[in-house]
């Protein structure tokens, strides 16, 4: 039986990620084995979900992963847990431009599952009513099935509130604290691994000031998710190394099941700690190398890449990992000598430079075929006159001049964050193994 509910927000701001986080942390502590999910593109609330559940979140993206991505992702990694639950994005009918298309009700709509609202209700009292009214009737394919109120001042107003929602369920009234909270920068909130969470005192919170037991029971009505014929993982013969630490850490989870399943095993190192990995390939993910460029200059890795790209190892980075592995990164104190596998130079910008959805059409090395993803960067990389650029922007900024995807030797990389649906995640663990067969 599949157990799940989606927690959307009105808009953002209003503590979702916060709420969501803490019913994941409070049914944790009741010994429930929680399945966490993010919908959307982003990266770092899921490493949240991720230390409060103890298990890995995906991401639930019907842009980049169609609705039927979206199902069979759901399907496949729900089955094992005893209930999941899904963090929206934005407001509850943000999608992209004026669709419904990667909103929060899309998803909830693609896998009917019930939503449960978060109101932030600092300085309303009936008009709180009026907001969740409208939400629960301006998509009749969404079933809202339930309220949170947060940031209430009082017992008083969270009861005054209650009095006027008529037939709106509301499940919990949170009081404002300002001890429950996840700091943010430029490109969002602060990572897990840079904040200590009390999942105890987030759990008690949350177990306190929400019915769980009715959350539960609204879970109950989300249908069942046969997975579709299990398909075994390769027997695993290559090795793919993928940087983790500060510095890179924005992962799709279900690219590393991609290679996975294609049959390589994911060896995890770091960068800033000098480490070179034997490897078949190297992954390079997005992140903050922006913060550790000292570091990064002087590692033992960022000496070593250039020879390897050289002699073949196929190499792939997005974003942070593109800029990384450019010949030099400027900010506005140094300038850093990088990588050097690709001819091209990274500035540091104070505007932000492109966010949102993207399209390519990719021809060259292992590609031929169209990716979607997304970008968010406040760089800008110029390239050589001999740069090679093999992704035609359909929709999004890239690289220079419309394109995207520089490439040399067997490495490539982007601006582009793509996710497996259209990424041809197989072809390149294809390319690492003719590396390590040689």
């Amino acid at each position: 039986m599949t157990r799940a509910l989606l927690i959307a927000g009105t808009h953002s701001g209003v503590g979702k990620t916060t709420v969501a986080m803490g019913i994941m942390a409070a049914l944790t502590k009741r010994g429930q084995k929680v399945k966490p999910y993010k919908v959307g593109p982003d990266y770092i609330d899921p490493t949240h979900h991720s230390v409060i559940c103890s298990q890995p979140s995906h991401n639930l993206d019907t842009y980049m992963m169609d609705i039927d991505g979206v199902r069979s992702t759901f399907a496949r990694t729900s089955q094992e847990y005893d209930i999941s639950v899904v963090e929206g994005v934005m407001g509850l009918f943000d999608g992209m431009e004026s669709t419904e298309i990667a909103s929060s009700a899309h998803v909830a709509k693609s896998l009917d599952l019930p939503v449960i609202l978060v109101i932030n209700v600092h300085g309303m009292s009936r008009s709180a009513a009026a907001l969740a009214h409208g939400y629960m009737n301006y998509d009749p394919g969404v079933r809202v099935a339930g309220v949170i109120l947060n940031r209430v001042g009082s017992p008083r107003h969270a009861q005054m509130i209650k009095d006027v929602m008529e037939d709106v369920p509301v499940v919990g009234a949170l009081p404002r604290n300002q001890d429950i909270t996840v700091p943010s920068r430029h490109l969002g909130l602060h990572m897990a691994s840079e904040k200590e969470h009390n999942i105890d005192e987030l759990a008690a919170f949350i177990e306190e000031n929400i019915d769980l037991d009715t959350l539960i029971q609204i879970a109950d009505t989300a249908p069942d998710y046969e997975p579709e014929a299990d398909i075994p993982d390769l027997e695993p013969d290559l090795t793919i190394g993928v940087a983790m630490d500060s510095a890179f850490c924005f992962y799709y989870q279900d690219m590393l099941d991609a290679f996975r399943r294609h049959g390589a095993q994911i060896r995890f190192f770091s960068p800033l700690a000098g480490e070179v990995p034997d490897v078949d390939g190297i992954y390079f993910g997005g992140g903050y190398p922006e913060l550790h460029l000292g570091e990064l200059e002087k590692s033992e890795t960022t000496r070593a890449l250039s020879d390897l790209a050289s002699d073949g190892v196929p190499i792939y980075g997005e974003c942070g990992g593109l800029l990384y592995l450019c010949s030099s990164y400027e900010d506005s104190d140094a300038k850093y000598r990088m990588a050097d596998v690709f001819p091209a130079d990274v500035r540091m910008t104070k505007k932000l430079q492109a966010l949102g959805y993207t399209r390519a059409r990719a021809k060259g090395g292992y590609m031929d075929t169209t990716i979607l993803g997304h970008e968010f960067h406040y760089s800008v990389t110029e390239c050589d006159r001999d740069c090679r650029l093999i992704y035609e922007m359909i929709r999004g900024k890239g690289i220079q001049d419309g394109r995207d995807g520089i490439t040399e030797h067997s490495s490539l990389a982007s601006y582009m964050h793509a996710h497996p649906a259209t990424f041809p995640a197989g072809s390149f663990v294809q390319q690492c193994r003719k590396y390590s067969r040689r």
